[in-house]
């Protein structure tokens, strides 16, 4: 062997060292000028540096240049395209090779498992014992457990341990860890503990892995105890602390062990920065969050690209998108996730708008979406009710191959329920190859806001036949649904059976449902004992909701004892004003109305202003009420005009009780007349196409008379009118809308 073999030999390890391709490509020309007829011996140190080095091109080249190859040039190769997924090539040099050792089975086995071919490795596994068990090895066991261990299939893995024990190998500290590894992750902790105490020795990597599996299988004090016992701990086993007790929703722990961490001196890397901040967003701990980004400042890690997308995530889960933002803005560079981490914050903070422009502002930079992303765009549309850029996005879907993963399958099963399109929502969902209870519940809840109480009620009963487990948001919608149809002993029995049965402890919105259901019902005697038994008082939705029903049934005396434990839990709100307004309004108590009025104006309270929308040719369309704005005003007050006319013809009276004016008769008339839905309404029956439906979106409640003057309107019409409030859709038709009245 010469000293020029050592020589850049030793040089090529540098290269590799430093992952500097561009160097080894340069002393590759300097081997060619300089060494007339190298050694196989250096060949081979090429082959494996190209190899390390990510470049199988340059690897294939010079094993193409050894004349006769070795055993260690074949393993070299071999191991390029095993490590670079290379399947076909792997069994071409495998199948060439007159002599194999371990290395070469490894490197073969490896290649089946990394692309999950079980089947695969399982038979070359057989064939490797086959050809003697001496080339078995540790890189073999390890191999196979992980294999098992990701596939899940335990039985596997236990065929695997079976051999480990029968040769020899069940002392060797480098298999124990993916046993343990293996047997946590299928819940069988009781295994993995044993295989953990009876090796003779355990290294930080064993610890660390039990660790890890305690933590996975939610035991965390006898984790704690065992890395407290740890005679060495390093950033990784906090690190793995961190990690687990966030998943086990214990997140001011993780943030506190974090703290402890630092204090003990030790290296904090990305992934530490990506869980603690993980725990931070997921309890809405802002300040502590502040506190983490300013020591990622301290330790040089905010151009971190991992850290930059997990400060972006946290901020916007507490709600401080301008935070988000401009972390965001000042990233240097941005992956799909940090995108992904921008566009998801948008929309969960109601900045739909936004997340859509993120997402085309992503495909121009030349990040390509993943299906994470492409679900959280979907689900954006489906909070703006956008159906036409949802449609868009669905064809994105089919092109990229994402529409069978679950998130956009489940995300456009939400968007069609939302936008009022049950039909689609139901050939979204019988199109898929894979359902869980994500997908059972989106369907559920579209349907339920839809007012399609009884075809809710029969998807829920078939979810649970299948053997799908409803979650919270799962029997919101169930209780909607028989709240909308004044299902009143249905409601009550799925609020009982969701603590008896499914041992879900009901919300502050279940019980909001249900006060719902009892007071749209009439039963508001009832509602207010439902109220005085609950373990707690109820939120302001859960009063607006019983005294909006307060309103519409002319309860005065129950609708001032729910308005006035909605001004005290919210003084500033105006909606204990405006509704308990309507009802002294309603009855001619002109003075109470005024006291009211000045009650507001005294603390400040503003009523919020009703507006509707509706998009034609790409374009919002927004109107509020007796608008003056719009371009196109002449021609919707002369549409109004001529639909007041035919309506009235037809049977229709305004009822002016919905006016809370102490005007004439006439001026209530004019003012029911240019709500901002009829506006909207007017709008869509001058420029939207006679073949498709009118959509209307509104941020209020429809008023009663605007829902009986629309179904009035698409009687004389002849047209299809869909409309969103804050409350459930309404889709009139031949003069009948489907909620049936009640909403």
């Amino acid at each position: 062997m010469s000293l020029s073999s050592d020589y850049f030999s030793s040089l090529l390890k540098v290269c590799c060292d430093t992952r500097n391709l561009t160097q080894a490509k340069k002393l590759h020309c300097r081997i060619i000028k300089t060494v007339k007829n190298p050694e196989t011996f250096l060949f081979n140190n090429l082959v494996n540096a190209y190899s390390r080095l990510g470049s199988l091109k340059h690897a294939s080249n010079v094993f193409d240049q050894i004349t006769q190859p070795n055993l260690f040039s074949w393993n070299a190769i071999l191991s390029a395209y095993s490590k670079a997924g290379n399947i076909v090539q792997v069994q071409k040099s495998f199948n060439l090779m007159s002599v194999r050792d371990g290395v070469s089975w490894n490197c073969l086995i490896s290649a089946y498992a990394g692309r999950g071919l079980v089947a695969e490795s399982v038979h070359s596994y057989n064939m490797m014992l086959r050809d003697g068990t001496r080339n078995l090895n540790r890189i073999t066991f390890s191999t196979m457990l992980i294999l098992s261990s990701n596939a899940g299939y335990i039985h596997l893995g236990r065929q695997v341990h079976g051999h480990i024990m029968k040769f020899g190998f069940s002392e060797y500290v480098f298999v124990g860890s993916p046993l343990v590894d293996m047997y946590s992750k299928a819940g069988l902790i009781g295994d993995a503990r044993l295989v953990f105490n009876e090796m003779p020795e355990r290294n930080l990597v064993l610890h660390n892995t039990m660790v890890t599996g305690l933590l996975r299988c939610g035991l965390v004090e006898e984790s704690k105890m065992l890395l407290y016992n740890m005679t060495e701990r390093d950033s990784i086993s906090w690190t793995t602390m961190i990690t687990g007790l966030t998943q086990n929703g214990l997140e001011a722990d993780a943030v506190s062990f974090f703290r402890e961490m630092v204090s003990e001196g030790l290296e904090i890397d990305q992934f530490t920065y990506g869980s603690v901040l993980t725990a931070c967003g997921s309890i809405l701990a802002v300040d502590q969050g502040r506190e983490i980004h300013a020591f990622a400042m301290k330790t040089n890690y905010i151009g971190n690209i991992f850290v930059g997308s997990a400060l972006v995530d946290m901020y916007c889960k507490c709600k401080h998108i301008h935070y988000a933002k401009r972390i965001f803005n000042r990233m240097v560079r941005r992956n799909v996730v940090s995108w992904t981490a921008m566009l998801v914050g948008y929309g969960q903070n109601g900045f739909g708008e936004d997340a859509v422009r993120a997402f085309h502002d992503m495909q121009r930079n030349g990040i390509k979406p993943d299906d994470i992303t492409l679900g959280s765009v979907v689900s954006s549309c489906a909070n703006l009710a956008s159906l036409e850029e949802g449609l868009q996005f669905h064809c994105l879907a089919f092109v990229s191959g994402f529409v069978s993963c679950l998130t956009v399958s489940n995300a456009l099963i939400s968007l069609y329920g939302k936008c009022g399109n049950v039909e689609d929502s139901s050939r979204v969902f019988g199109e898929m190859n894979h359902l869980d209870e994500v997908s059972w519940t989106a369907l559920i809840s579209g349907y339920a806001q839809f007012g399609k109480a009884y075809e809710t009620i029969g998807l829920f009963e078939k979810m649970l036949a299948l053997g799908f487990k409803p979650d919270g948001v799962t029997f919101i919608g169930v209780l909607s649904a028989c709240s909308r149809a004044g299902l009143v002993e249905k409601g009550e029995h799925y609020f009982e059976s969701m603590l008896e049965e499914h041992q879900i402890t009901p919300s502050a919105d279940h019980y909001t449902c249900m006060i719902d259901l009892l007071s749209r019902s009439g039963r508001l005697q009832e509602a207010k004992s439902f109220i005085n038994n609950m373990p707690f008082p109820p939120d302001a939705i859960g009063w607006s909701t019983l005294l909006s029903s307060c309103r519409f049934q002319g309860n005065l005396e129950i609708g001032k004892w729910a308005a006035e434990a909605l001004m005290e839990l919210e003084p500033q709100s105006p909606a204990s004003y405006v509704l308990l307004t309507s009802m002294y309004a309603a009855t001619g108590k002109w003075d109470d109305v005024a006291q009211l009025r000045k009650g507001m104006r005294e603390r400040g309270v503003k009523k919020e202003p009703g507006f509707s929308w509706i998009k034609y040719k790409n374009k919002v369309h927004f109107f509020s009420a007796d608008d003056h704005s719009s371009p196109y005003l002449d021609q919707i007050y002369a549409e109004l005009e001529s639909l007041n006319s035919r309506i009235t013809a037809e049977g229709y009276f305004p009822d002016v009780n919905s006016i809370l004016h102490d005007v004439e008769d006439s001026m209530k008339i004019k003012m029911l007349n240019l709500h901002s839905e009829r506006l909207a309404i007017a709008f869509g029956l001058i420029f939207i196409p006679s073949n498709l439906p009118i959509k209307v979106v509104k941020n209020l409640r429809v008023c009663g008379d605007c829902h009986n003057a629309t179904k009035y309107i698409s009687k004389v019409t002849g047209r299809e009118i869909l409309v969103r409030d804050a409350v459930r859709f309404h889709l009139f038709k031949d003069g009948s809308c489907s909620c049936g009245d009640f909403w």
